[in-house]
C-alpha cells in the first residue's frame, strides 16, 4: 500500500527552467547531458540568464535612484560573482576571503562595503587597504581603524550599522531589532558617531538591516518607511554628511507550500517616495538595496543521483549520492522550526505522472539526511536526476562539506 504525500503539491510554480523533452533544462542544456558535462553529480547549477533577467526585471521595478548592491553571502561562488558585478551597482562582502573574491571579480572598490560582528584586525587592515567601505558594528572597530590610519597614513572610509529598535515582521531571519551581536544599538549610535569623528575616520553613513527573507511586501514596507526615518535622526549627529544610506534587503523567495512570490509594486511605490524626500533631506545621498537571496536564489538548481531505491515497512526511499552535506538548507537544518520540502522533481523524467510518496536521503549516517520527505514524484529509479529548485542561494558554503568524508560537490555557472 503506498503512502499518502505529507503535503500537496502546491509550491509556487517552478517554470523558470523549461522542460524539453520531458527534462529540466538549465541554460539550454537538458540535465542528464549537463550532468556528464559538469563530469559528476552531485552538482550546483546557476543559470546566468536568470540571474542577468533577475536584475534586469528589478531596475525596470524600482526607482531609478535606487542602487542595487549584490550580498555575496548569499552565493559566493566567483564566476557567480564575477556575472554579478557586472549587473549591479555594487557588492556586500562578510569576510576577507569574500573581499579578495569581490575585488577579483573587477568590481570597483569604491562600491564594495563590508559587514560583519567579528572582524579580525587583519580583516580590518585588508578592508582599509582596499579602499572599500567598513560598516562599523562596534566601539571596538573604530579604535582599531583609527591606529590603522594612524600607522599607516591610510583614508579610512566607514557607514555604522545599526541595530534599530524594530525588527522586520515576518522575516525567515530577524537581523534587528531587541539584542543582536549585528551593529549598533540605535541608541548608542550617536556616542559612536562622536567617537568617529574624533578618531579622523571617514563617515559617509548608515547600514540599516532588520531581516531576511520575507514575502510580505507591506513589511518590508513598514520596514524601509522606519529605517530611512530612523537615518534621518541618527544623521543630525553625524560628523559629516550622510552620502551612503544601505536600507538592506529582506526580499524573500518561494519555498515551501502556500507560499507566493513577493509583490514588488508596493516596495517600489515606497521607495519612490523615500528617494523623493531623500533628494531633500539627505541630498546626495545614495540610497541602496542590499539584496542575495533574491538575485540568486531562484536561478539555482542543487542535482543529484539516485544510487537505490528501498522499501523499508511499506515506505519507499530513494537513496541518493546528494544529501545535508551539501545542501543543508533543503534538508531543513539551517534555520527551519518546522521542516518543510523544498519543491523537488525527478528532473530526467518530468513528463511522467507522479505516484507514491517516496522520501529522498542521502548517503549520511544520520536520520537528519533528508531531501524530501513523503512527496509524490514520478517513478524513480538508480540513475535518475533528482533536482532540488530555489537553490541558488545559502547551498555550498552554508553547508558541512567536510561531514563523514563524503566526496565534494561542483558548481556549475550555465
Amino acid at each position: 500500500m503506498s503512502d499518502t504525500p505529507r503535503e500537496k503539491p502546491v509550491h509556487a510554480p517552478m517554470d523558470q527552467f523549461p522542460v524539453v523533452n520531458g527534462e529540466l533544462t538549465v541554460g539550454g542544456i537538458s540535465l542528464t547531458r549537463l550532468a556528464d558535462r559538469v563530469g559528476q553529480t552531485p552538482f550546483y547549477a546557476y543559470d546566468r540568464a536568470l540571474l542577468t533577467r533577475r536584475v534586469q526585471d528589478l531596475r525596470a521595478t524600482l526607482p531609478t535612484a535606487i542602487k542595487l548592491h549584490y550580498a555575496m553571502k548569499a552565493n559566493p561562488m566567483p564566476a557567480v560573482v564575477d556575472h554579478m558585478a557586472r549587473l549591479v551597482d555594487g557588492l556586500d562582502v562578510a569576510s576577507g576571503r569574500e573581499l579578495r573574491v569581490a575585488l577579483d571579480s573587477g568590481a570597483n572598490p569604491h562600491e564594495i562595503s563590508f559587514a560583519g560582528p567579528g572582524k579580525s584586525h587583519q580583516e580590518l587592515r585588508q578592508a582599509v587597504a582596499a579602499g572599500i567601505l567598513i560598516n562599523i558594528e562596534s566601539f571596538r572597530e573604530v579604535a582599531e581603524l583609527a591606529a590603522i590610519r594612524q600607522a599607516t597614513g591610510w583614508h579610512v572610509r566607514v557607514a555604522v550599522r545599526v541595530n534599530p529598535d524594530f525588527e522586520l515582521k515576518s522575516s525567515g531571519m530577524k537581523m534587528g531589532g531587541g539584542p543582536k551581536q549585528f551593529g549598533v544599538d540605535a541608541e548608542q549610535v550617536p556616542e559612536l558617531l562622536a567617537e568617529i569623528g574624533r578618531s579622523g575616520l571617514a563617515f559617509e553613513g548608515f547600514h540599516l538591516f532588520a531581516g531576511s527573507q520575507n514575502l510580505r511586501a507591506e513589511s518590508i514596507v513598514e520596514a524601509q518607511r522606519k529605517c530611512f526615518d530612523l537615518a534621518l535622526r541618527l544623521a543630525e549627529s553625524a560628523p559629516s554628511p550622510v552620502r551612503f544610506l544601505n536600507l538592506g534587503g529582506g526580499f524573500g523567495i518561494p519555498y515551501f507550500p502556500g507560499e507566493q512570490r513577493l509583490d514588488l509594486a508596493p516596495i517600489a511605490a515606497n521607495l519612490a517616495i523615500i528617494a523623493e524626500e531623500a533628494a531633500v533631506k539627505l541630498p546626495g545621498a545614495e540610497l541602496v538595496i542590499e539584496l542575495g537571496r533574491y538575485f540568486v536564489g531562484e536561478a539555482g538548481l542543487y542535482v543529484c543521483k539516485v544510487v537505490d531505491r528501498k522499501v523499508s515497512r511499506g515506505h519507499t526511499y530513494l537513496v541518493t549520492d546528494g544529501g545535508l552535506h551539501h545542501h543543508l538548507s533543503a534538508s531543513g537544518n539551517f534555520g527551519q522550526v518546522i521542516r518543510k520540502n523544498y519543491p523537488a522533481a525527478v528532473g530526467n523524467r518530468m513528463d511522467a505522472p507522479l505516484g507514491e510518496a517516496v522520501s529522498v536521503v542521502g548517503p549520511l549516517c544520520t536520520p537528519l539526511d533528508l531531501l524530501a520527505d513523503r512527496m509524490a514524484l514520478p517513478e524513480a529509479r538508480p540513475g535518475d536526476l533528482i533536482a532540488l529548485y530555489q537553490s541558488g542561494a545559502y547551498g555550498a558554503t552554508a553547508s558541512p562539506r567536510g561531514f563523514l568524508s563524503h566526496p565534494d560537490l561542483v558548481e556549475v555557472l550555465v
